[in-house]
């Protein structure tokens, strides 16, 4: 039986339609990645169905006795006391119970006949009860869920007024978590976690017995969680089976089998007012009596819709100069905050065209060292070294080098003065600030648009080694592949801190992992840093593989060029055979359009018959190729 059913919801904001007809079903367990674009309506959607907003219309039913939980994306952090106490407090029935045992406890040790029979029946529900509650285990559970979100055992005993934005947002994660509800609203519930507390969000959302309903611009987090995906576009919601990855998949050859559907249609419509118009011309009552069938015959059908196109920003990092080979160099860092030593004996070299991903836990350091770099702070020991017309562009997380009073038109023109009005507007619009938009005042923007300005006046920058932190934090999946893209393609070097493990394997070369109060260096993306520090145990004492591990890894190698090699022989083949079939369409369509045929019915019928397997044929061959592309 289905946890939740949601039934032609529709939902407007004056007169824009955000949700026009949303329906779908919860089965018990599912866990499903709600995506789309920033404004689509996807938290507008779950505030719906948490009941925080109401909808125009449409029904939401849930299954009885069913409790939810909703983590929205700004925290509302319920405290009481101190960290540990404010998890307590999720318990307090369980505490109740426990305390009215132990009262139940001595009082049967005093009493004797019935009263000692009634005492112990009722000390046996309340044992019962308390332990399907989880009574002998909540402490245990507090405390493993606090670690898993990153809190060490030191931070428990801390007031949450002094804690971090980040921190807050991980305790009511943690106290969402403790109140196991049936099913689960989480509104980008990785934003504030570093990669360790994700790791196990993960597996804990995995094992988590009840539904799970998933805002998240994390695809490797969507990947491994998720077995549905919810697409939310233009109002409307398609289900897709499996992973994220599974969903890219198939909406790529789904995306490309509609654009040649349409297509073909409106060859198809092109020809048949083409025949339409010459019979009607020909000026004979039959003629005009079938171009007039084939006229209703063609308003009857149905039209498939072109593909809208989606508004992208357009990135594009160009460096004014060409750096040196060495960028970077830095030796023997030590860096002390009050009350806190965060790394010593850090030394590395960036080169030019390297793109650095720099990882480590919340608070190891990683946006002191950018800082340092900057020369906003000093050092505490050591020298770093930036090498011959290097030019630094810096993307803050925090986004403090925005101006909350300004306009968007003036947060660029003020920085670039330069540049003419319609430059200006030019590169606005490239971003997705058009029209009114460039007169927003930037402190009334969301997330993701103070991101894309951000963005804008780091590109117009033109450095040739970019300082990130966090770039993809407020960004769409769309923009963070967009941006993916335009680093890919950068000229200069990077060094970015994230978090988002599919970006770093997207674009680093290189991951230094800031880690143990040091920096180690690995000669790879995200997966060979996993791959390097989870299976280390299997590597032989004095380095390298074994003859084993080689002789393995040869084979696959062999088996996968191989692989390779047949791929490209077939799509070879399959390129011919398209080539074939659409020049034997052409050649069809050229007779068909012949007006000597307009009188020969037999041959048409002949032609169009042939014009349809071969169109089938194509279609085909088009989806094998396609197939094989991936």
């Amino acid at each position: 039986m289905s946890v939740l059913q949601v039934r032609n919801i529709r939902k407007s904001y004056i007169v824009d339609p955000v949700l026009k007809d949303i329906s779908f079903i919860v089965e018990p367990g599912e866990k499903i990645g709600l995506i789309g674009a920033n404004g689509s309506g996807k938290s507008t959607l779950l505030q719906i169905l948490t009941g925080d907003l109401s909808a125009d219309s449409g029904k939401i039913v849930y299954a009885k006795d069913i409790s939810i939980g909703y983590l929205k994306q700004e925290t509302e952090l319920r405290s009481f006391g101190t960290i540990y106490e404010s998890c307590l407090a999720i318990f307090h029935p369980l505490m109740k119970m426990e305390e009215k045992m132990r009262i139940l406890e001595e009082e049967m040790g005093t009493l004797t006949g019935s009263n000692l029979e009634n005492a112990m029946n009722q000390y046996s529900d309340l044992l019962e009860t308390f332990e399907q509650g989880g009574g002998y285990s909540y402490k245990s559970s507090i405390r493993g869920v606090l670690t898993g979100l990153g809190f060490h055992e030191e931070d428990f005993q801390r007031d949450p007024a002094t804690l971090s934005g980040g921190q807050k947002a991980r305790l009511a994660l943690a106290q969402l978590l403790l109140r196991k509800a049936n099913i689960l609203f989480l509104d980008e519930p990785t934003n504030h976690l570093d990669m360790k507390a994700i790791h196990w969000l993960e597996k804990y959302l995995k094992d988590f017995p009840g539904a799970v309903i998933v805002i998240s611009h994390d695809r490797l987090f969507l990947d491994r969680v998720t077995e549905k995906i919810f697409s939310l576009e233009h109002g409307v919601i398609q289900t897709y089976r499996g992973n994220y990855s599974a969903y890219m998949k198939y909406h790529k050859k789904e995306m490309e089998l509609r654009k040649k559907q349409y297509e073909d249609q409106q060859k198809e419509i092109k020809r048949q007012e083409a025949i339409i118009e010459r019979f009607t011309n020909m000026g004979k009552a039959r003629l005009i009596r079938q171009g007039m069938s084939r006229k209703k015959l063609l308003d009857k059908m149905k039209k498939i819709d072109p593909l809208e196109s989606h508004k992208q920003v357009n990135i594009r990092f160009t460096p004014k100069k060409e750096s040196g080979q060495d960028v970077l160099q830095v030796e023997n860092l030590a860096m002390d905050v009050p009350g806190k030593h965060l790394f010593s004996d850090v030394n590395f070299n960036i080169y030019k065209g390297d793109r650095v991903g720099l990882i480590g836990g919340n608070g190891t350091g990683k946006t002191t060292l950018f800082h340092l770099i900057m020369k906003k702070m000093r050092p505490t020991e050591g020298q770093i070294h930036l090498g011959a017309h290097v030019y630094t562009g810096y993307f803050d997380q925090e986004m403090t080098h925005l101006h909350h009073e300004k306009t968007v038109l003036d947060e660029i023109w003020d920085e670039y003065p330069d540049l003419t009005h319609y430059e200006i507007r030019r590169y606005l619009a490239q971003f997705l600030f058009v029209g009114d938009d460039i007169f927003q005042l930037v402190g009334d923007l969301s997330g993701g648009e103070r991101g894309r300005l951000s963005l804008l006046k780091l590109m117009l920058s033109s450095s040739n080694f970019l300082l990130m932190d966090e770039p993809t934090n407020h960004l769409d999946i769309d923009s963070k592949e967009i941006l993916e893209d335009a680093l890919t393609k950068y000229e200069g070097t990077v060094f970015t801190i994230s978090h988002d493990r599919y970006f770093l394997n997207k674009i680093c070369n290189k991951i230094f992992a800031l880690e143990d109060e040091t920096i180690t260096e690995y000669l790879g993306n995200y997966d060979y840093y996993v791959e390097k520090t989870t299976l280390e145990e299997d590597i032989p004492e004095f380095g390298g593989p074994t003859r084993t591990e080689r002789k393995k890894q040869e084979q696959k190698e062999k088996k996968r060029r191989e692989d390779e090699k047949q791929r490209k022989k077939e799509l070879k083949t399959l390129e011919d055979k398209i080539t074939q079939l659409e020049s034997t369409l052409q050649k069809i369509d050229e007779e068909l359009n012949n007006p000597s045929l307009y009188e020969d019915f037999e041959e048409v019928e002949v032609l169009s018959k042939n014009r349809q397997e071969t169109e089938i044929s194509l279609e085909k061959a088009f989806q094998e190729w396609m197939e094989l592309q991936e």
